[in-house]
């Protein structure tokens, strides 16, 4: 079970001061900028959640890649069947765990979310999904509800370029306070190989009213799209890919390269210059509406075809690759990193680039901030190595503070506590070697907790 003296380290003073600090953020309210839960859950006030098997275990790729790992089969983890012989698998292995994030964040869900007062094992297993059962019957863990529980002031989500928000609008018109907001990710459209392309431009010309016959029509449905998303309180967009190499075609080239995409023509070579050119594209137009640029590098999806093609995406073979930075990005930074309006968030699974390239960009150019330590190193040894490597060169200022990243509602509160834990304890370690002073640490776990990411995302 948790401990209250989790993640600090057991140098007496160090954790005495790591404990203060700790306790002056613990219960700030959770900015939550940047994360795929889906809005759906909060546009019908009355909707709430399936069964603990639905909401714990088969959406998480973290938690479904560890059984695969072990030999289990995806048909009966991914089954919807019966779910309480699914819950006991887990149970049985819920050992698989130890000492990784998944294994905290979902301790921390059952024990502060739950009221779970055991650790979770084969034989008390079904006792547990009872009382988590029984508890998702209760108004009180309604969507909307557990959003005020969780003292969450705003949670964006991620939503495809060609999305009508329809989600969004109905929690904008039914006067709910609760501020959940939308972020525009265009890979959807801009990566000319994604499944469902052509249908995906189909939607686009929908929900923009636009005829989509080349480049420039679909650059125009593109900036339509994205004033509407900020009309529902968008402040950034997102893409992913596994180079931010950046290339300027020419107008002829990318209309060439985007009529074959159209006839069905795509080449793996067009895609990956679609993609390079079109990164400059999005950073222009984020220079000119404001909206915060995020690119999340350095990672091949669905690495394993039989996986892909048998239970579809997003199942826990996402692996991540080295990219480079500095040449890649040199071409947008020239012409937009001086920029005023422009701001740009850099996220990476390649750790061997924040010192080398991140942290020295972030502490150069006036629109780059570093993101957090992101997927595989949202972790404490993560944070704790992104401190260490990023802080000297750029500057703690030149950080965005924490985002979740996740599609796991319920483990936004335990992300949070862990990101103020690693902050708190760095910041202790900092005092007692005499780097800041004590009043310093105490603005420091304030601005890492929720005053560096409202800034970044302009909130």
């Amino acid at each position: 079970m948790l401990k209250e003296d989790r993640f600090f380290d057991p140098d007496p003073t160090q954790k005495s001061i790591a404990i203060d600090l700790y306790n002056k953020v613990k219960d700030l309210p959770i900015i939550s900028p940047h994360g795929h839960v889906d809005p759906a859950l909060f546009s019908d006030p009355e909707r709430g959640f399936g069964n603990p098997v639905e909401l714990l275990l088969q959406p998480d790729h973290y938690v479904i890649r560890m059984l695969y790992s072990q030999g289990l089969s995806f048909d009966h983890i991914l089954s919807q069947e019966d779910p309480r012989k699914i819950w006991q698998t887990f149970a049985d292995h819920f050992y698989l765990y130890r000492g990784t994030p998944s294994g905290m964040w979902l301790t921390h869900e059952m024990q502060m979310v739950f009221d779970v007062k055991e650790r979770l094992t084969g034989k008390n297993a079904l006792n547990v999904y009872d009382q988590i059962q029984s508890a998702l019957l209760s108004a009180d863990f309604l969507p909307r509800n557990l959003f005020k529980k969780f003292n969450i002031e705003v949670l964006a989500t991620t939503d495809s370029a060609s999305d009508d928000l329809k989600h969004h609008q109905a929690i904008k018109s039914s006067g709910w306070d609760g501020k959940i907001i939308p972020t525009f990710r265009p890979e959807d459209v801009v990566n000319l190989l994604a499944v469902d392309w052509h249908s995906n431009i189909e939607r686009l010309e929908v929900v923009t009213g636009a005829d989509i016959g080349d480049f420039a029509s679909f650059i125009h449905a593109l900036e339509k799209q994205r004033t509407f998303f900020k009309s529902l309180g968008a402040t950034a967009t997102d893409i992913s890919m596994v180079s931010p190499k950046i290339e300027l075609l020419s107008s002829n080239e990318r209309d060439s390269i985007f009529q074959r995409a159209l006839a069905g023509e795509t080449t793996k070579e067009d895609a990956d210059k679609f993609m390079a050119t079109m990164l400059y594209e999005l950073a222009r137009m984020s220079s000119e509406d404001g909206l915060v640029m995020q690119i999340h590098a350095g990672i091949i999806r669905n690495h394993n075809p039989f996986v892909y093609e048998h239970y579809g995406a997003d199942k826990g073979f996402d692996i991540p690759v080295q990219v480079e930075f500095t040449r890649s990005l040199q071409p947008i930074l020239a012409d937009f990193g001086n920029h005023p309006n422009f701001r740009l968030i850099l996220f990476t699974l390649d750790e061997s680039t924040y010192t080398r390239e991140l942290a020295p960009l972030a502490g150069a150019y006036p629109s780059v901030k570093l993101g957090p330590p992101w997927w595989f190193n949202d972790s404490w040894n993560g944070m704790r190595r992104y401190f260490d490597q990023v802080i000297e060169t750029a500057g703690l200022y030149n950080t965005s503070g924490f985002n979740d990243d996740t599609r796991a509602f319920l483990s936004i509160p335990a992300r949070h506590d862990v990101w103020r834990r690693a902050s708190a304890n760095w910041l202790a370690g900092q005092y007692v070697r005499g780097l800041i002073e004590i009043d310093e640490a105490e603005q420091m776990i304030v601005d890492l907790a929720v005053g560096l990411v409202k800034k970044a995302y302009r909130l």
